[in-house]
């Protein structure tokens, strides 16, 4: 159990801090509900505490845990991509939906690297924004910089060479 004030990832929205537990009638039975809010879009989030493991709501990362993710954007990218750009946003899309930072981290690197070498589509635009927001979202609350900053910092690692 989490409380006010504790900063969790909600993998695919990103990461949060749990501003308020608030018990809500939904259907005719009162739950409980975690309120998040979400550092990179200003938005608030309501999880159910019922359904936090479920959802695969964890702690987030220490520095030296975030540490270990953003080396993943100094390494080459050698992911093995299908050349059908509907097969590689399924690809893509299951590795996000694992909820594993890494595999978050190198979705962003391997579209990152796609981009700069031909134009994305637009679905697979719109993922790696998300991807790159998921990680962003948790680099806030580990590293305490902010979006922008942390959106360079990726980008020049990703394109050091």
């Amino acid at each position: 159990m989490f409380s006010v004030g504790d900063k969790v990832v909600y993998p695919i929205h990103g990461a949060g801090i749990i501003e308020d537990i608030e018990k809500k009638e939904v259907l005719g039975e009162t739950h409980e509900y975690y309120i998040l809010k979400m550092p990179t879009n200003q938005m608030n989030v309501m999880v159910p505490v019922s359904q936090m493991k479920k959802l695969g709501v964890r702690e987030i990362l220490s520095k030296e845990e975030m540490d270990q993710v953003y080396e993943i954007f100094t390494q080459p990218d050698e992911t093995k991509l299908p050349k059908n750009w509907n097969r590689r946003y399924r690809y893509n899309m299951d590795r996000i939906k694992t909820g594993d930072i890494e595999e978050i981290a190198k979705v962003v690197l391997c579209l990152e690297n796609l981009d700069h070498e031909k134009s994305l589509s637009t679905g697979e635009r719109k993922m790696l924004n998300n991807a790159k927001q998921i990680i962003i979202s948790e680099m806030i609350l580990v590293y305490g910089k902010d979006e922008e900053e942390l959106s360079e910092w990726i980008d020049d690692a990703i394109f050091s060479d």
